[in-house]
C-alpha cells in the first residue's frame, strides 16, 4: 500500500493557499508541502492531521491509501 494525497487541491480549494503559506500555518518548510504533494514525503500522523485542521477537511479526504500495482496477481 502506498500513501497517496490531493494536498495540492485541498490547498488550492481552501483559499488559494500557496505552499509557502500552508507550511507557516503548520509549522513545516515550503520544500516538506511539495515533498509532500509530490509523493516523495510521507508525513508524520501529527503532521497530517494538522494540515487536515487547518484546511478544514477530514483527514481521508486528503490522504488516502492506494495498493501498488506490482504486475503480480
Amino acid at each position: 500500500m502506498m500513501l497517496h494525497n490531493r494536498l495540492k487541491v485541498a490547498r488550492v480549494t481552501f483559499g488559494n493557499l500557496t505552499q509557502q503559506g500552508l507550511a507557516e500555518l503548520v509549522g513545516c518548510s515550503r520544500q516538506t508541502i511539495n515533498s509532500i504533494e509530490n509523493s516523495k514525503f510521507v508525513p508524520s500522523v501529527a503532521l497530517a492531521l494538522t494540515i487536515a485542521k487547518v484546511l478544514e477537511q477530514k483527514l481521508e479526504d486528503i490522504f488516502y491509501l492506494q495498493r501498488e500495482e506490482d504486475g503480480h496477481s
